[in-house]
């Protein structure tokens, strides 16, 4: 009897021994697939690096400038400074390269700007030997067809020719002013406005005429081209001035014509141009000075 209940006893400790060994692997998987399940979730929750991968340097593109460089505070000859600047780090204007230049190199470079859109006229200067504006004006003309060129070249830039020089690229535009103010570019009429009058009506005809002469932003690129004007600028009015001139002559809505064409009847304020046309050739808004100047010519010689 006591052979049998130890095999019995035996019996039950090996079934009890199996079914704990059962229930603890059991256990152990699943304590395994909670971990695994955590695990899962816890890469899900990672935030993914927004980090752009890292960008292939370029191949520097170097162009230098030569710029024209006088202070009057300081006892020294005009000289050239040349800067290089990366235009793979540039706009693709002149006047681009100049800001950059001014902001990173050089803060006593002095020029003009105001619009950077070709509106204003502030900054007109030499560029390559071609009166232009530096916010029209290309670095390099082949990024008009959208393609980079390979730079190193230079680039010389120089203040408007035959003016004083204010300082560095800024000419004095005084005499320019003052030919302009002498034109009485305004409006004029006999009697004024008639009671009740809003504004000086004229037709599409009369209005067409004046395209190609109010869009003139007197930047005197065109004055500064002409040989004429640099030799007789304090007489000579100059392919600006001229046509704005006749633009008011060509108003309709304007009653002093004949007075204007008087004032303009003389032999150094009109007829010094001799229809070098380089005036028409440099214009950055592509207007042509010199076709006016031959029109007020001819309605004189029709007096």
């Amino acid at each position: 009897m006591l052979g049998f209940n130890s095999l019995t006893a035996a019996v039950a400790r090996s079934t009890i021994g199996g079914a704990v060994s059962n229930a603890s692997s059991a256990s152990s998987s699943r304590t395994t697939g909670l971990f695994r399940a955590l695990s899962t979730t816890t890469e899900s929750l990672k935030v993914k690096s927004t980090t752009p991968p890292p960008v292939a340097s370029q191949e520097e593109r170097i162009k230098y400038f030569k710029i024209y460089r006088w202070d009057p505070d300081h006892r020294q000859k005009p000289y050239l400074s040349t800067y290089p600047v990366d235009l793979n780090d540039c706009g693709p204007m002149v006047l681009d390269a100049l800001i950059k230049i001014k902001s990173e190199q050089d803060p006593t470079l002095t020029f003009r700007r105001s619009c950077r859109e070709g509106i204003c006229g502030s900054c007109a200067m030499n560029i390559n030997g071609r009166n232009t504006l530096a916010c029209l004006c290309y670095i390099d003309p082949k990024e008009e067809d959208g393609k980079k060129a390979a730079g190193g070249d230079v680039m010389k830039i120089y203040p408007l020719p035959h003016m004083y020089v204010i300082k560095d690229l800024v000419p004095d535009m005084g005499n320019f002013y003052e030919q302009y103010r002498s034109i009485e570019p305004w409006l004029q009429t006999k009697d004024g406005k008639s009671e009740g009058q809003a504004e000086f009506l004229q037709t599409r005809e009369d209005r067409a005429k004046l395209d190609g002469m109010y869009e003139c932003i007197l930047c005197a690129c065109c004055s500064t081209a002409c040989p004429s004007y640099w030799w007789n600028a304090d007489k000579y009015l100059g392919p600006a001035v001229l046509m704005q001139a006749y633009r008011w002559i060509e108003d309709s809505r304007d009653e002093f014509q004949d007075k204007r064409l008087a004032e303009l009847d003389d032999a150094f304020k009109l007829y010094r141009c001799h229809t070098i046309m380089n005036c028409t050739k440099v214009c950055p808004k592509h207007l042509n000075p010199g076709k006016a100047i031959a029109h007020i010519k001819k309605k004189l010689a029709e007096k």
